[in-house]
């Protein structure tokens, strides 16, 4: 069994910066990613960022590239995303997730595994 928890949304203004955590315990895999998705009122639930937990490969949304990090702590089997410049469109509920195939993958569909969710709102 896996357990994936997040945490660290919150309110912040637009232009902050906020960092999400993800614990994750049971059995995960170095060579299947961990991703972040997210998912705002009336939207279909949409890819952020993925990551191995071995190796440099990171694997984001193109809108997102220059404004999210994704990053991990092995010791921990914490992924984190730190977000920046955040602006009210990315306001969502954001969950990680643990990949069901080796290959980075930005389809929700791939992933088996989901944290409860963290909310995000960012006001103007």
């Amino acid at each position: 069994q896996v357990q994936l928890v997040e945490s660290g949304g919150g309110l912040v203004q637009s232009g902050g910066s906020l960092r999400l955590s993800c614990a994750v315990s049971g059995r995960t895999f170095g060579n299947y990613p961990m991703g972040w998705f997210r998912q705002a009122p009336g939207k279909e639930r949409e890819f952020v960022a993925a990551i191995r937990w071995s190796g440099a490969d990171r694997y984001y949304a193109d809108s997102l590239k220059g404004r999210f990090t994704i990053s991990r702590d092995n010791a921990k089997n914490t992924i984190f995303l730190q977000m920046n410049s955040l602006k009210p469109e990315d306001t969502a509920v954001y969950y990680c997730a643990r990949s069901t195939v080796v290959s980075m993958t930005s389809r929700s569909y791939n992933y088996d595994y989901w944290g409860q969710g963290t909310q995000v709102t960012v006001s103007s």
